[in-house]
């Protein structure tokens, strides 16, 4: 379908209507005993099975009083979700993740419900698989996938919908599910962006769509250990060609990775690394995405004064060079979490990071904690680059300052059952 600049614009800002999807009925899944009129009833113990295209995962249930998994078989888009749980009480006290882990809802939220139905709600969600169609200039193929991708981060890439549900023992009625047409963010970058699986880590693209309200996705592409030149060998950037359509953000923040390049003699921050990042800028705008360039966020570093050290100044800097001379929108994190780590201290700074049973911090790795007030400054310096898809952020955001970051005793998000001590890939 083909839109006209200015009702893409309109439909950016939110005062039209973003075309919708050729029209599909919602998907409505029962919980309670009550007629399922027009919807599927879904009873305990219905384990998800590809021929049902339904069910509950890893053998959970809504009434069992802990968290709960359910997925639905969908193809690739972007999904309107409603969930309408019993009473507006269970609502405010529900979490919910979507696919591998991405904090969709938290308890308290109120950026995800309307007024007219407090006991629902409401958000946006993006799902993918690894094909890649010959659209946008782009040669049809797949993502090079690595092994990972095909085991504990199946739920990616798997063409269904997964939830994770912490809410009270029945407290969820249903779950209404309908394919959109709405604006997307794409996410491209390594293990300090990417959905991490399991507990302890956490990225601060996994917590990302929680600022955001429903009437627009986001589509995370990042892997751990990726590189910009990963990005484009194994066809990552591709991918997210092949998606975009016309004003689609695409945020895109890589060094970690890159910077061993460096140390292998075949890469520098100035030069190769400068030049795949204006390929990266190059063929989103070529669709008619809107690249934003992200800086890399810091390592923490201090020495036995307690002084801060820095290990990616010239990274930071080789992305701010290239926002300058291809006028790209810039969140400059690098700084925001420099300012955060010095604001919080040495030893106060440890609450952000991963720390798996019997190991040292992990001090390139989050926590949900440390990538929830990452979150928050990538969603603030969407804000201040003033790009219409910054209209979506969810007013509950409120004032962010990296140096007076949320206490962590003011952070509810509850943890997710799985686990690992296994790292990310990266560092």
């Amino acid at each position: 379908m083909a839109v006209k600049p200015f009702t893409l614009a309109l439909a950016l800002l939110g005062l039209v209507a973003w075309p919708a999807r050729a029209a599909a009925p919602p998907t409505v899944f029962h919980f309670t005993p009550s007629a399922a009129a027009g919807g599927v009833a879904v009873e305990a113990g219905t384990a998800y099975q590809p021929a049902r295209g339904y069910g509950f995962d890893n053998g959970t249930s809504p009434w069992s009083g802990k968290p709960w998994q359910f997925s639905a078989a969908l193809t690739e888009g972007n999904y309107d979700v409603v969930i309408t749980f019993q009473n507006a009480k269970v609502a405010a006290r529900a979490t919910v993740k979507a696919e591998l882990r991405r904090l969709m809802v938290e308890q308290g939220d109120t950026g995800h419900h309307t007024p007219a139905n407090a006991a629902a709600r409401r958000f946006t969600v993006n799902l993918r698989n690894p094909a890649i169609a010959a659209k946008n200039g782009m040669a049809e193929g797949k993502v090079d996938l690595l092994p990972r991708e095909t085991q504990g981060e199946a739920a990616a890439w798997d063409n269904r919908l997964t939830l994770e549900i912490h809410a009270e023992s029945g407290g969820v009625r249903t779950i209404e599910v309908v394919p959109v047409a709405v604006p997307t963010v794409f996410l491209l970058g390594d293990s300090t962006v990417a959905d991490q699986a399991d507990e302890p880590y956490a990225s601060w693209g996994q917590m990302l769509p929680r600022f955001f309200r429903q009437g627009i996705a986001v589509a995370n592409h990042a892997e751990s250990g990726e590189s910009l030149r990963a990005s484009l060998s194994r066809r990552r950037i591709d991918k997210v060609v092949s998606l975009l359509n016309p004003g689609d953000l695409v945020l895109i923040q890589f060094g970690h990775n890159d910077q061993k390049q460096l140390f292998d003699g075949v890469s520098a921050p100035f030069t190769t690394y400068k030049h795949e990042l204006k390929t990266h800028v190059d063929m989103v705008r070529a669709a008619g995405g809107v690249p934003v360039l992200v800086t890399s966020v810091e390592r923490r570093r201090f020495d036995a004064q307690g002084n801060m050290s820095t290990t990616l100044n010239d990274y930071a800097d080789a992305v701010r060079q290239t926002a300058q001379e291809m006028h790209v929108p810039l969140i400059d994190l690098h700084a925001m979490s420099r300012q955060l780590y010095k604001a919080m201290g040495a030893r106060a700074s440890e609450a952000l990071f991963a720390a798996p049973p019997g190991k040292q911090i992990d001090n390139t790795h989050h926590n949900a904690y440390g990538a929830y007030i990452l979150a928050r400054l990538v969603a603030q310096g969407l804000r201040e680059t003033g790009l219409p898809a910054a209209q979506y952020l969810s007013a509950d955001l409120g004032a962010v300052d990296p140096a007076r970051p949320m206490a962590l005793e003011q952070f509810a998000v509850p943890a997710s059952p799985a686990r690992s001590a296994e790292r990310p890939r990266g560092d």
